[in-house]
């Protein structure tokens, strides 16, 4: 396997861990569904790769003494073919999950399907967004609801922004499917991150556009005059160019 992976272009490389990730996604977001799962994160040294799985509820994902996740470890490990011990999975707890926009896809989801009006558990979840420190949040739920004609409808709060590079870096995205007893509805979740020096709850690079005004300097005294008193009047009118003595005018 070892020569398989030395004689493998970087193409399909880059292509097998995308799908090697987005496989792995989809299994953990159907698995921990209801444990507020929130991203999954892989990091592959020379001796193992290391799988993070970040969630709300890391109680319920690692399981009674650890069972569910040696679970989800052996799982992972028969279905991409890692030899014995070369694949470990832990828990990342999500400090701030107002701020992750899958759990709140999630909560919105079931939200849903207990029945609430579309309106009602929209703004309720922008509410919670926007008190957990968010820049900004839209919502779109799209399909029957409640109606026989299906329709689209959009939630909006605070401010978004939709491209460019710092889009990629303070939009976080998150889509799920809602099987409800008329149709299928479809939800959409934005977020806007607000920026955090120390990283935990947004990105450390501030917007580009940023404008941060600083403080004023204070006002140094100037400095005396050199010399005694008599030296004052002759140092405030300074010496003339070329030591030349003034012109006198006559009248």
């Amino acid at each position: 396997m070892a020569a398989v992976q030395k004689s493998m272009s970087k193409k399909r490389k880059f292509v097998q861990d995308g799908v090697m990730y987005a496989e792995l996604n989809e299994m953990l977001m159907h698995e921990l569904a209801e444990d507020g799962y929130s991203g999954v994160e892989i990091r592959k040294t020379p001796m193992r790769t290391e799988i993070i799985i970040r969630a709300t509820r890391t109680r319920e994902v690692l399981g009674e003494k650890g069972q569910r996740i040696r679970e989800l470890t052996s799982a992972v490990q028969k279905r991409f073919g890692f030899a014995e011990g070369n694949v470990e999975m832990f828990a990342e707890r999500v400090h701030n999950r107002g701020l992750s926009a899958m759990a709140q896809a999630e909560s919105l989801k079931f939200k849903l399907l207990g029945g609430l009006q579309v309106r009602r558990a929209c703004y309720g979840v922008i509410r919670f967004v926007m008190e957990s420190g968010a820049q900004g949040v839209e919502v779109i739920v799209s399909g029957k609801a409640r109606v026989q004609r299906a329709k689209s409808m959009k939630f909006k709060s605070g401010f978004l922004i939709t491209t460019g590079r710092p889009a990629q870096m303070f939009i976080d995205k998150a889509t799920r499917h809602v099987m409800m007893k008329q149709g299928v509805l479809g939800i959409r979740l934005k977020i806007m991150l607000p920026h955090d020096p120390e990283g935990k709850n947004g990105p450390r690079t501030p917007l580009p556009d940023t404008v941060t005004i600083l403080d004023p300097k204070e006002d140094k005294p100037l400095a005396p005059a050199p010399g005694g008193k008599g030296d004052e009047k002759a140092y405030a009118a300074g010496p003339r160019m070329g030591g030349a003595p003034p012109m006198q005018t006559q009248y």
